[in-house]
């Protein structure tokens, strides 16, 4: 018997479990798990779960150590082998013995991730048991997201942004007074600038009114 770390495709995974629910229902219906006329034979198993482990039982009768294949990955055990039976029967007189033999391979999937690498076997009497131990679901960090500081540094940066906007606006008022001559303009016009630079002027102080007052 052989114990491999394996680690298989995802689609073979799930078409051997799809496979293995299928046959179920034929295989172990009414017959103590041993294989009937046409059937196709696979062992029966049992799972169970302790705190630290899980363990699986899987009844292999008249299946040899040495013919077993078992494979382990983080989810799931594919136990596969060769497997013959012996049928006698008696009839008036006359033995009559029938030999099966045939490949068999059982896939069971695990209810918890486990330590694959430190996998035990042990087999007695045509019971295979394997005792899992489970992998401990690691605890990612968690990072806490101060929303008052996100909220007082966003609130800042955007007075900075509206503080540089209105000096810039204020500037290009001034320096349109400066190279606008008497002559160029009405006076409709000039009052025009001056009230869109003392409405800027208004505006200025009121955010630096703003920024005192949350400061």
């Amino acid at each position: 018997m052989s114990l491999i770390h394996w680690q298989p495709l995802k689609d073979l995974e799930t078409l051997r479990h799809q496979m293995n629910q299928m046959f179920d229902t034929w295989t172990h219906h009414d017959t103590g798990g041993a294989p009937g006329r046409g059937m196709t034979w696979t062992p029966a198993i049992e799972l169970k779960q302790t705190e630290t482990d899980i363990v699986l039982k899987a009844e292999v009768p008249g299946v040899d150590a040495k013919d077993l294949d078992v494979q382990v990955t983080e989810n799931a055990v594919s136990i596969a082998g060769s497997h013959h039976a012996e049928e006698r029967t008696e009839t008036e007189g006359m033995v009559h013995c029938e030999l099966r033999y045939g490949q068999f391979q059982r896939w069971v999937p695990l209810p918890t991730p486990v330590h694959y690498e430190q996998a035990k076997a042990d087999f007695k009497n045509g019971i295979l048991t394997l005792t899992l131990p489970k992998l401990e679901p690691t605890q990612q960090p968690v990072f806490k997201v101060n929303l008052e500081d996100k909220l007082r540094t966003t609130a800042t940066q955007n007075r900075l942004d509206d503080e540089h906007r209105q000096q810039t606006a204020h500037r290009r008022a001034e320096d349109a007074l400066e190279t606008m001559s008497e002559g160029d303009l009405d006076q409709a016009v000039r009052e025009t600038v001056t009230q869109d630079r003392q409405h800027e002027e208004h505006r200025q102080d009121a955010v630096h009114m703003r920024a005192k007052s949350e400061g």
